[in-house]
């Protein structure tokens, strides 16, 4: 609460102490705003664009009715200005733009998928199968998007990524087209989009097709600057290693161990102790360009809009680049008087270009080869590595195609709408790597894979007004939704050369009539023993029916009330529907206590709770105990056989999977105020929230004496808590000069809250989860030091302090003993630090001189931590050479020299004990950040070119810095290029400072 506390006194000292030394008044228009977004917790961008006179706008199936005109927020930002962040997503774009929204960039590699939190996590996040559920719905025009599904993850070693191209499906969203974002965080804004929208939702509005002609130009291109780093070699990786050499062996020379690297044994090989110019090979500067034309015209009664445009943004490192092809086309027709008939089609082609890292290769093809040497530093090796690399290819497609077709009745007071939408995204991955790369083994994989979403939705609303004094605003809707998602996924290992690349998928290898087919890979091309195929496919449907009736009375005290219906195939059938009550209140202060006070323009009270329930987004849970395929020794999806016959087993390592699993559910309440003070020239929006997760589903260890691994039951139950401040204040409003400041920022704060079964305490992994404790936080050992001799160890009763039964000496960690009972184990582990933020938001200052416009934008976390895994695997050198599996993978940036090596105690790398275990608060550290994240200078040259008699409506010309800036206390390389988990294995690509000039035209 510190950070918070600071934070929020601070601006409000400033900006307070600068209005009131300035003259009243506003030179912002006033304009409408929806008198309900006070009762729903909704954070909006608004575009200024006029809507059509006659034609309505039909873009969002959910729609707020207008009951008064009230004070718009004069600062709200433009999606237009979120456009000119050079950003390949969407959650880069609305990156520290919203109170509540958290963002996590893993790697800036250009496609790569990222996570959005509204209101912290609502379970553990364990896997990427928590992360899924975790995610907030994403709305455009009224279409629910589908996201690709973890099940893919079940026939996976490891879960670094998912099989296929694994691409971001929001990097399809071109911002240029978006005419307003919200993000609905209470259930009095989400409770009508049901159980999708447990964890939030962010609705995004396509700009609407005007009855006078206009065409739009937004272009930018720029240079992403290659990172500065320093380069190492063999000799500084020897010198590193002789200081333990010195301490903990007889003679101090690394040359008498026979179990030294090879690699590094040589210091006269020039291959791995001479020049480490690789970098100029992995990194690079890059270029990024974007371009988009629209294109709207019509008249009253029919008018459309058509735009077109690319992007291309080239990665920093490992030449990794995205490229998007893009189109959207909307068109409204009236016919009659009553009769509204709207379009809209979105499509989208992603191309995508990977890394070309080592551990993801080996994780792909489920093969290690000989690791003992890794890729050597000098530039002429690499480039031969590379050049092998390239003689095989790694295809990466994605094309996502959504609209809508909707047809409306308004008959005055009634209204009906009847819409049918699709959201289709597919994946390719084609895969070869040349014999080269796998000594002598060559490999090849295809996959396709889709997702699909079908949609009928209908509504009807009916508006009823009485003596000017009581509104009614009466709706009820119903929708079907139908999920698809499947895959086919085939990799074979031997080719007999590098030059006859098939499509596994394509392959036949049985006759129709169910023989084997004796042409099916010949051997030209691999071996049939050889070859795995794979496919699988989920279906889930879900019903819902809703009503929502508000009320408001003398435009003073508005009451809102919703139920609504979901019946869901994932469920089980006990329990196939659920039932979401909610209610909402808001009382306008001003108009009834607050009418003849000057300086407070707006005081308006709001409150919301209810429960919404929580879709189960696997069907296997739905179906109780089951049989299922497992997962072999090497990695790939095997059949057990009886007697030459395959059969199926009951999934031991997935878990037990029984009866009377019933649906998960949200209990949230929400408290807010908005106030607006000094004509509104500054502006405060405050909300308390508590949100009780019940019933979530874990896998608690049980049923072993049977075969399995686990047992999945319901009964967990989080609470996520916090508070949402927006603040925004029109400091400066000359005619010349103006300074406009907004900040926002979430404080969050979780509790697991109870166990299945009553337990008090479960441990999933490397992962403690305790009752009345933060789920986010990591299981340690404390570390004090070191023991630099064995008089240091304590001694109880004749025996040495041990760590699981071995006796602790020189050169140990000196771990804490907790429970005092002569042994280290786990339980001297405690919960510390959290991976993710107590506070995040941002900063964004604005100044304007004449036609010029300067904007500064800032982004912060506080209160998090991060493990710094890169330097625990650094340190423990030992136990990570010579090994044939993941963990002993030396990508080219092992030679880049990263984090501050003299923080850490020279411990005995040779120590059973395993002094560099990454399991300890040894590697815990602050990653906490402020960041400049973009500055921005522009000119409006619209009245130059007006005075000319050109007909132009806009024409700004920007030129923009990103990721200008970080201060952090982390010694890592970036605090954000961290996965859910809190690790920070070094994987993570760098977010490159980025150079763009831009130009938006409308004419």
């Amino acid at each position: 609460m510190r950070y918070l506390w600071l934070c929020f006194v601070v601006f409000t000292a400033i900006t307070t102490n600068a209005l009131t030394g300035l003259a009243k008044g506003n030179e912002g228009g006033i304009s409408k705003i929806n008198y309900f977004a006070f009762i729903n917790d909704t954070t909006v961008r608004r575009d200024t664009a006029k809507k059509d006179s006659l034609l309505r706008d039909n873009a969002n199936i959910v729609k707020r009715r207008t009951i008064y005109d009230l004070l718009a927020d004069s600062l709200t930002k433009k999606p237009s200005e979120l456009s000119l962040f050079p950003a390949v997503s969407l959650q880069q774009l609305l990156k520290g733009q919203f109170a509540g929204l958290y963002i996590q960039e893993p790697s800036g590699e250009p496609g790569s998928v990222q996570n959005m939190f509204i209101r912290g996590a609502p379970m553990p996040l364990l896997s990427p199968r928590d992360v899924y559920q975790s995610q907030p719905l994403v709305v455009l025009d009224g279409i629910p998007l589908v996201t690709e599904h973890p099940f893919a993850f079940d026939i996976q070693q490891y879960d670094f990524n998912r099989i296929g191209p694994a691409t971001n499906i929001f990097a399809g969203i071109d911002m240029n087209n978006i005419a307003s974002v919200e993000v609905l965080k209470d259930l009095a804004a989400t409770a009508v989009y049901g159980s999708r929208a447990v964890n939030g939702v962010i609705v995004l509005s396509s700009k609407t097709p005007r009855a006078t002609r206009s065409v739009t130009f937004d272009s930018y291109i720029g240079l992403a600057q290659r990172p500065h780093v320093t380069t190492i070699n063999g000799k500084y990786e020897n010198a590193f290693r002789q200081r333990f050499y010195d301490l903990y062996t007889t003679n101090g020379r690394y040359s008498d161990d026979e179990n030294y690297p090879i690699y590094l044994s040589d210091s006269l090989n020039n291959v791995y102790s001479g020049k480490s110019d690789w970098s100029d090979l992995y990194y690079r500067n890059a270029l990024v360009y974007g371009i988009n034309l629209g294109i709207s015209g019509g008249t009253d009664r029919a008018n459309f809009r058509f735009s077109l445009g690319n992007l291309k943004n080239e990665g920093v490192a490992d030449g990794t680049g995205i490229n998007r092809y893009s189109a959207m086309f909307n068109i409204n027709m009236k016919p009659l008087k009553w009769l509204v008939f709207s379009t809209m089609v979105n499509a989208n082609r992603l191309e995508r270009d990977r890394n070309r890292n080592l551990r993801d290769r080996f994780a792909q093809i489920n093969y290690f080869p000989d690791l003992s040497a890794p890729l050597p530093p000098n530039k002429d090796y690499y480039a031969n590595y590379i050049a092998q690399y390239k003689k095989g290819f790694d295809n990466n497609k994605t094309n996502i195609i959504d609209g809508y077709a909707r047809i409306g009745i308004e008959l005055g007071k009634f209204n009906f709408s009847a819409t049918f939408s699709v959201d289709y995204n597919e994946g390719y991955r084609d895969v070869f790597y040349a014999r080269t790369l796998l000594q002598g083994n060559s490999y090849a994989s295809n996959y396709f894979g889709f997702s699909q979403r079908l949609m009928m939705d209908n509504k009807a609303t009916y508006d009823l007004k009485l003596n000017n004094i009581h509104e009614f605003h009466f709706e009820v809707g119903q929708s079907v939704q139908w999920d698809t998602y499947k895959y086919s996924n085939a990799y074979a290992y031997k080719g007999v050369n590098d030059f006859i690349k098939i499509n596994l998928l394509d392959s036949k290898p049985k006759n129709d009539d169910g023989s084997d087919n004796p042409n099916y890979l010949n051997p030209v091309a691999f071996p049939r023993e050889l070859t795995y195929r794979f496919l699988d496919k989920t279906r889930d449907n879900l019903v819902s029916m809703y009503a929502k009736t508000d009320y408001t009375f003398k435009g003073k005290y508005s009451l809102s009330a919703t139920i609504r219906a979901d019946g869901s195939s994932n469920a089980q059938p006990t329990s196939r529907w659920f039932y979401s009550p909610v209610l909402a209140a808001a009382w306008n202060v001003k108009k009834e206590v607050l009418k003849d006070n000057t300086r407070i323009s707006e005081l308006i009270l709001r409150a919301s709770a209810g429960r919404l329930g929580r879709l189960n987004a696997f069907d296997n849970y739905s179906q109780g105990p089951q049989y299922t395929a497992s997962v072999g020794y090497t990695g790939n999806l095997t059949v057990p056989g009886y007697n030459a016959f395959g059969v199926l087993t009951r999934p031991y390592s997935t878990g037990w999977i029984g009866y009377g699993i019933p649906w998960s559910y949200s209990n949230q309440l929400n408290w807010g105020m908005d106030a607006g003070l000094l004509n509104n020239r500054l502006r405060f929006s405050f909300d308390w929230y508590t949100k009780n997760e019940k019933n979530l589903l874990i896998g608690i260890p049980a049923y072993a004496e049977y075969g399995y691994k686990q047992s999945i039951e319901s009964g967990m139950a989080i609470n996520n808590s916090g508070i949402d401040v927006t603040i925004t204040a029109n400091i400066i409003n000359h005619t010349k000069f103006g300074w406009t400041s907004a900040l926002n920022l979430n404080h969050n704060a979780n509790k697991l809250k109870s166990l299945p079964r009553g337990l008090s305490q479960i441990i999933i992994d490397n992962k403690l989860l305790k009752v009345g404790h933060p789920v986010d936080q990591y299981w340690l050992l404390v570390n004090d030091g070191i023991y630099t001799s064995n008089s240091q160890i304590p001694v109880v009763n004749g025996q040495p302090l041990k760590y699981n039964g071995t006796p602790l000496q020189a050169g140990d960690p000196k771990w804490r003993d907790l429970n005092g009972d002569n042994v280290i184990d786990d339980n001297d582990k405690t919960l510390s630090g959290h991976s993710l933020p107590q506070v995040s938001g941002g900063f964004d200052n604005n100044f304007r001189y004449g036609n010029w416009n300067l904007n500064l934008n800032f982004y912060f976390n506080l209160g998090r931590n991060l493990i710094n895994q890169e330097m625990a695997n650094r340190f423990d050198f030992i136990n990570r050479e010579g090994n044939s599996d993941v963990n002993s993978v030396k990508e080219i940036t092992f030679w880049e020299k990263r984090g501050d090596y003299n923080k850490y105690p020279l411990y005995n790398p040779w120590s059973t004990v395993i002094p560099y275990r990454v399991d300890q608060n040894l590697f815990l550290e602050n990653a906490s950040f402020l960041k400049l994240r973009a500055l921005s200078l522009g000119y409006d040259f619209t009245k130059t070119f007006q005075a000319k008699k050109i007909k132009l409506t806009r024409f700004y010309v920007y030129a923009t810095v990103n990721n200008v800036f970080t201060i952090t206390p982390y010694t890592g390389q970036d605090p954000e290029l961290v996965n859910y988990d809190g690790y920070d294995t070094g994987y993570g690509q760098p977010i490159p400072r980025t150079y763009t000039l831009g130009v938006k035209m409308e004419l």
